[in-house]
């Protein structure tokens, strides 16, 4: 989230899109976590776990403040406030910090807590923590290109908007209507819990290109990384080794 340079392959209209996509990104993330924002309660109502209520919170407000974030900058690019766009940029890397700390806190924390014998996106708690370790995974890496290519426009927004996207996988994940139509289907097996983003992702590029009339060679090929970490993730997930990995970090 850092400052941006003009590029004649990307118009000035392109800056909107971004502005556009990451509000559907808000509203998305602002109905998946309904119950957190509205009672704060997790998913589907239950009530947040004493011993980690803490650090729910706390991953809640960073996760919140990021696509705010997200949906400023481009905001700030589109009317001319660069200087401030560069300097939000670095608390959006220091949001990011604290999104994977307390992300993998809760990660492995859920998988502890969460009983054996229930299954998601057709996932046992040990395979299922594959899902959000992979999601965070997704985000560092694009949000370490996003940023060192911050002079590069073409590259940088791309990977933050792809950076986004990772992290509210979550979300979308809690929205049944956008994940019931393939339970149980081949869909779950190679993609679990992320074809929801898949999905939108590849909408988004589709909007980009038909709006700037080329192709976003770089939206794509981050997308096309985004999918293989989601395959290798849902197949990792049902191996063996990944079940001993598993039970030796939850101890």
């Amino acid at each position: 989230m850092s400052a941006e340079t003009p590029s004649a392959s990307n118009p000035a209209t392109s800056r909107w899109f971004y502005l556009v996509a990451s509000g559907l990104l808000l509203i998305l993330t602002l109905i998946g976590f309904r119950h957190f924002y509205l009672q704060l309660q997790a998913y589907p109502g239950r009530p947040l776990p004493p011993p980690a209520r803490a650090i729910y919170i706390i991953h809640g407000v960073l996760m919140t403040a990021w696509i705010v974030l997200a949906v400023v900058q481009p905001l700030l690019v589109a009317n001319g406030r660069k200087r401030l766009h560069m300097k939000l940029g670095k608390l959006g890397v220091a949001l990011a910090v604290g999104i994977i700390g307390a992300g993998l806190a809760i990660a492995i924390g859920s998988a502890k807590g969460t009983p054996p014998d229930l299954i998601r996106f057709g996932l046992a708690p040990k395979a299922f923590l594959t899902v959000p370790l992979s999601g965070l995974v997704a985000f560092a890496l694009f949000l370490a290109v996003g940023v060192v290519n911050r002079q590069r426009s073409e590259i940088h927004r791309p990977m933050m908007l792809l950076a986004s996207l990772s992290v509210v996988a979550a979300a979308l994940g809690r929205i049944a209507p956008l994940n019931d139509w393939y339970v149980g289907t081949w869909l779950e097996i190679w993609f679990s819990a992320f074809v929801s983003i898949l999905v939108l992702g590849a909408v988004l590029l589709a909007a980009k290109c038909a709006l700037e009339k080329r192709f976003d060679r770089w939206f794509a090929a981050g997308l096309a990384v985004l999918a293989v970490i989601c395959v290798a993730s849902s197949l990792l997930a049902r191996t063996a080794a990944w079940d001993r990995f598993a039970t030796a970090l939850l101890g």
